[in-house]
């Protein structure tokens, strides 16, 4: 399905692995001029890298921590200057930070409502006067189910990640009559370089556990019986970013092999 995102102009925090990499692949191989941004500068360069080679699209790594309100006006500042526009903007960058309430401090509270909701607000704010001016654009904000119906022993990320819902919400309300759609991708199980790492942890602990029986194991749990695929994500969120979903604002979509107990 052509998606028409030829030539359109994306900004992908969180673009170094996963989610948000996958997304940038998807959409360099349709055509659009994507941007990726992350703290780790090594990380990040070889995943643009590995986009231009498997695509032969436009990639460009800044490095960029969303907590740090300087460094995004800078981000800005330098895709502005390279591409003049920005059209797609997926507030992607965040880590899963999940305890029993009495046990989280405030510092980690505080990381988390910076990182995940005030990252998108700001990345947010300085996007909707661009495309405003251009006449529309689309946000996607990445989420998860435990925004809806959070389980015990998951703040501050359930909390977070509820903020985030709601503002996608909000923000689809205020900015529909000036063709700027917002929405939300709900993130269930699907393989990323964090479960990874937690995997290698386990793996030093249980060397017989290859990174395949931990998402097995993982899988079981999932009423489709496996764990989701990076791509699969990237692909429903290149969807909502494209001229395919013109009529789609203030959703919330779930991509969770139906592990989660709310629509």
């Amino acid at each position: 399905m052509e998606l028409g995102l030829k030539d359109k102009v994306a900004l992908i925090t969180g673009g170094s692995d996963g989610i948000g990499k996958a997304a940038a692949k998807v959409m360099a191989s349709e055509g659009a001029k994507v941007v990726i941004c992350a703290r780790r500068a090594d990380v990040l360069e070889r995943a643009a890298a590995e986009i231009k080679e498997q695509t032969g699209g436009d990639v460009m790594a800044v490095p960029t921590d969303v907590t740090d309100n300087d460094q995004i006006q800078a981000l800005f500042d330098r895709l502005i200057e390279t591409h003049g526009r920005i059209d797609i903007l997926v507030n992607n960058a965040g880590t899963s930070a999940a305890g029993y309430f009495e046990n989280v401090s405030d510092e980690t509270w505080r990381y988390d409502i910076e990182l995940k909701v005030f990252g998108a607000i700001r990345c947010s704010r300085l996007a909707i006067p661009h495309m405003k001016a251009q006449g529309g654009g689309r946000i996607i904000n990445i989420t998860t189910p435990g925004g809806k119906a959070p389980a015990a022993h998951s703040v501050p990320t359930s909390v977070s990640r509820a903020a985030g819902i709601a503002l996608t919400k909000e923000m689809s309300k205020d900015y529909a009559a000036d063709n700027i759609l917002v929405n939300t991708v709900c993130i269930g199980l699907i393989k990323s370089g964090q479960h990874e790492r937690r995997w290698e942890q386990q793996n030093a602990e249980h060397p017989d556990l290859t990174l395949d029986k931990w998402y097995d194991q993982m899988g079981s749990r999932v009423p489709l019986g496996r764990v989701g695929e990076a791509d699969e994500a990237g692909e429903l969120i290149a969807f909502l970013a494209s001229e395919r979903a013109s009529y789609i604002t203030g959703v919330a979509i779930n991509i969770d092999g139906g592990t989660s107990a709310v629509v």
